[in-house]
């Protein structure tokens, strides 16, 4: 069944050691680490003290969030980001694509984007890893069709997706974007917000349990971000998670 942690972005004024830490306190025993801060592909001596601290804690790496975007990025520089997860423990890394939402992309633009997509998968495939596309706006993955499309094209077991609610859409669309893309997605990044506005999880119980419906259970769920950004209110996120996952009451 789906297996809990957090994002590690969702706290980047603690260091590596404090999250760590803090998802041991909060029983997550997954964190997604981030590549712009507290995973820097190129710092290999923290990442294998990283690595070192999370076997003394019992913490995986679920994933390795980078922000390397498909059409703009190099595909020569996803090598370093695929030996920095491997020191990390992972195999999963996470991957943006491109920098304008679907249904804002010329036909010349997909197909460029297509073309990078397979050129990364076709690497992913040769490292034994899988690369995983970011669901949200400002990208190609930013609606179910342009998954969907992009899914299609690329076509490899070595090329996934990642799922969110889009705070900006309606429950109904939403649905409609988990039902639709499931069968693709590894993990999910799990929070409450609406508009610019977040709220505490429990207070979403029911529709996240709907949003969990589209999923078979073998997808991660990673909480990003807290309602009040503090490191305090984890716990509480995380014990609300699995009252999600139990069925029961929150109360």
């Amino acid at each position: 069944m789906f297996k809990t942690g957090l994002v590690s972005i969702s706290f980047r004024s603690l260091t590596h050691k404090e999250i760590i830490e803090l998802c041991k306190r909060s029983s997550l025993p997954l964190i997604e680490w981030g590549s712009d801060l507290h995973a820097p592909a190129g710092d290999t001596a923290r990442l294998k003290e990283i690595a070192a601290l999370q076997a003394e804690n019992g913490i995986s790496a679920s994933s390795y969030g980078t922000y390397f975007r498909l059409g703009q990025n190099n595909c020569e520089e996803l090598y370093s980001y695929v030996k920095a997860a491997r020191i990390l423990g992972t195999e999963t890394l996470r991957l943006w694509c491109g920098h304008k939402n679907f249904e804002d992309l010329t036909a010349d633009e997909r197909r460029q984007i297509i073309g990078e997509s397979k050129k990364a998968a076709a690497i992913a495939k040769a490292e034994g890893v899988t690369f995983c596309m970011e669901c949200h706006n400002k990208s190609y993955t930013n609606c179910a069709d342009g998954a969907l499309e992009l899914m299609g094209e690329v076509d490899s077991p070595n090329f996934a997706m990642y799922w969110q609610p889009n705070q900006y859409r309606s429950l109904e669309e939403n649905c409609d974007y988990a039902k639709r893309i499931s069968k693709y997605v590894k993990n999910l990044h799990v929070f409450n917000w609406e508009g610019k506005n977040r709220f505490p999880l429990g207070e979403a119980a029911e529709i996240w349990r709907k949003y969990l419906s589209f999923f078979d259970g073998s997808q991660n769920l990673l909480l990003e971000f807290m309602p009040d950004d503090s490191p305090e209110s984890l716990a509480a996120e995380s014990r609300s998670l699995n009252k999600i996952l139990d069925g029961g009451p929150l109360k």
